[in-house]
């Protein structure tokens, strides 16, 4: 098989076409095309009267490679990838704490190994766990074991589902052919920026269990862990609490893919000693403008064009003060949902369905942290700093789940707002009218400030005055990291017990966490004799 790379091809395409740019580029006959994959799609949209996607297409010929590939200056021969599953030799079943993309990619592993994992999740599964939000949303009344944060799929269950990561380890793929063959769509496979959606990514999840179970492997949901046991700093078995009771799961080895919101499990790991350190993240709030206003920004005449979609963005700068402002997990056509997880905290977080195709467009406009603005001695002070905004958002909110907003004009001035504009705030269960200034940071606004004006410069209208900031986003990633051996992947602290993905703090999004669920599974089967 060959790639053809660097191809410009129209947005209105169809198969006939892409053929026919094979052909002269390649300089041969249609008949000699056996078959054409599109492996990668990028949108180029440098020049807004002239937008076309930049492809790269697998080819499988009826003549010979090498003499093609003789002739042709954008193609190299290539193997196709195969992932190949480790077999599982041991007699003790592995046992998984949580079904976020990490563990559910570690299980998934160790099921396919042969290894029948247990998995644990402290949450419900993904139908019962969106009765629960969906209620949330509508009525402000929290289930704190049952929300955006735990649950089966994780808190990327409610997110854009995005998959582009900046990792370059080969096991992306077979995270991203795991997807499409449990009900993803194929696009994933090839786009440069590939999305599943909520909608379709909770389809997705409950597939991934029922392979898990079909596998031999056991899920047991609403199982919390609260201890573990071991003997010479080794894993002999996992206490878990479900039903209100105490229970004890015998195992040697424990794949810890808590998520970044298990803040008690954190807590717990602290008390029994194992090394944890404080790790820089980010907050900041989520800025919300009309869609159709970004995809002009971004596409110009070419806005609207179904092949693409609605438009996204990513930036960032380096404001005065030193500190990194940047947009996160941007969800064209999308919502900005209440993503609380605990009694009396308030947090947010960003939310598209695959079409993205609602009225306004989002995303986390971010700043950095570090262990420095923790004020705290403790390695769990970044969680202290996060609940501490939290708190003032709830506050703000009237002491309710109804999210502080404020219009970017006010903000900028520093003033609270009286009244919105064009752009209403797609946050439920309701939204207070407030000045977020209140509730972040002093050091932390001012990046926000600095960086709404500069970015306008790179996108036309994203200072737009009836823009809406909706806080506060604290959830960016993990403040904690639970340290592990570079080489084993086991905590410093405990052999057996494998720190592992976004919670852990080894992965940044849904691909990485899930390519770091793999690596600690096949570091389980490897041991296993």
């Amino acid at each position: 098989m060959i790639r053809v790379n660097n191809l410009h091809i129209p947005l209105n395409y169809d198969d006939s076409l892409l053929r026919k740019k094979l052909c002269r580029e390649l300089r041969i006959e249609n008949s000699a095309i056996k078959n054409v994959s599109m492996f990668r799609r990028s949108v180029d949209a440098r020049k807004k009267d002239n937008i076309y996607f930049l492809c790269s297409l697998d080819v499988e010929l009826t003549v010979s490679e090498d003499s093609v590939l003789r002739k042709a200056k954008n193609a190299v021969k290539i193997k196709p990838y195969h992932y190949e599953v480790p077999v599982w030799k041991g007699t003790v079943s592995p046992l998984v704490v949580g079904m976020g993309p990490a563990g559910l990619f570690a299980a998934l592993i160790l099921a396919q190994s042969g290894a029948k994992p247990i998995v644990i999740e402290r949450g419900c599964d993904v139908d019962s766990r969106t009765a629960d939000v969906d209620a949330f949303w509508r009525t402000g009344k929290l289930r704190t074991e049952s929300n955006v944060q735990f649950g089966e799929g994780g808190a990327g269950t409610f997110s854009d589902g995005k998959l582009n990561t900046g990792t370059k380890d080969s096991r992306q793929r077979k995270v991203l052919e795991e997807f499409v063959s449990h009900g993803a769509p194929g696009e994933i496979l090839y786009n440069a920026k590939p999305h599943i959606g909520t909608d379709k990514l909770k389809l997705t999840v409950k597939n991934l269990r029922n392979e898990i179970i079909a596998r031999g492997g056991t899920v047991l949901f609403e199982t919390k862990l609260t201890g573990f046991h071991s003997s010479d700093g080794k894993i002999t078995a996992a206490v878990v609490e479900r039903d209100g009771k105490e229970d004890v799961i015998e195992t040697d080895n424990i794949i810890l893919a808590i998520g970044h919101s298990a803040r008690d499990t954190f807590e717990m790991l602290y008390d029994k000693a194992l090394p944890l350190e404080p790790k820089p993240f980010s907050v900041g709030a989520r800025i919300e403008h009309l869609r159709e206003n970004i995809d002009k920004a971004q596409y110009g005449s070419f806005a609207g064009n179904k092949n693409l979609g609605a438009a996204s963005y990513k930036m960032n700068v380096h404001t005065a003060n030193g500190r990194g402002t940047y947009t996160f997990c941007m969800c064209p056509g999308g919502k900005v949902v209440n993503a609380s997880s605990e009694d009396g905290l308030l947090c947010t977080n960003g939310m598209s369905e695959f079409a993205r195709d609602d009225v306004n467009s989002n995303a986390a406009l971010l700043v950095s942290v570090t262990p420095e603005d923790y004020q705290s001695e403790s390695p769990l002070g970044g969680m202290y700093f996060q609940r501490k905004l939290e708190k003032k958002a709830f506050e703000l909110g009237g002491g309710s789940y109804h999210a502080p907003v404020q219009r970017v004009e006010d903000f900028l001035k520093g003033v609270k707002s009286q009244q919105l504009g064009e752009v209403t705030p797609s946050i439920g269960p309701a939204y207070t009218l407030s000045d977020l200034n209140t509730a972040l940071p002093g050091e932390v606004c001012l990046s926000m400030k600095q960086a709404i004006t500069e970015m306008a410069r790179k996108l036309r209208g994203f200072d737009h005055p009836d823009a809406v900031l909706t806080g506060v986003e604290t959830r960016s990633s993990s403040p904690v990291r639970i340290m592990r051996n570079s080489e084993t992947l086991e905590s410093v602290g405990m052999r057996g017990l494998y720190p592992c993905g976004e919670g852990a703090g080894y992965a940044g999004g849904i691909i990485s966490a899930a390519v770091d669920g793999i690596k600690c599974a096949e570091m389980v089967i490897q041991k296993s004799k």
